[in-house]
C-alpha cells in the first residue's frame, strides 16, 4: 500500500503499492531509508549512517551472501550509507542515490 497525507496531516492508505526497484530504493520489507518515510509503508525507517569503502574496495551484493548477485564493484573511499547491520553484512545505499544492497562489514569504515 502506498500512504499519503491528508488534510489533517495524518497517513492514510491510498491504494495498492508501486513495485520499487530494489536495486535502486533503500527499502526492503521490514525498513526503509528515513526520507521515504510517508511514501513507503514499512514496520521501521533508519537515518543512514555513513561510511566509506575500505582502500581495497569492496563487492555490493543483491542479498547478504558472498555468491548473492553482484550488483557493484564499490573502489575505496566510496561513499555508502549504512541502514542496517546484521551477520557482519551492512545493508544500505551507495551515496545519496545510487545502487542499493549488501556489503561484507569488514569492507567498511566509519566516515
Amino acid at each position: 500500500m502506498t500512504t499519503s497525507a491528508i488534510s489533517d496531516g495524518q497517513l492514510h492508505l491510498a491504494g495498492p503499492s508501486v513495485p520499487l526497484d530494489a536495486a535502486h530504493w533503500p527499502v526492503r520489507g521490514d525498513l526503509a531509508h528515513i526520507n521515504l518515510a510517508g511514501k513507503v509503508f514499512v514496520p521501521h525507517y533508519a537515518v543512514p549512517m555513513p561510511h566509506r569503502v575500505a582502500a581495497a574496495g569492496a563487492a555490493l551484493r543483491a542479498a547478504n551472501q558472498p555468491d548473492a548477485d553482484l550488483r557493484d564493484q564499490l573502489n575505496g573511499g566510496t561513499v555508502f550509507n549504512v541502514l542496517d547491520m546484521a551477520g557482519g553484512w551492512a545493508w544500505g545505499q551507495v551515496g545519496e542515490d545510487g545502487f542499493v544492497g549488501y556489503v561484507p562489514l569488514d569492507e567498511l569504515e566509519a566516515a
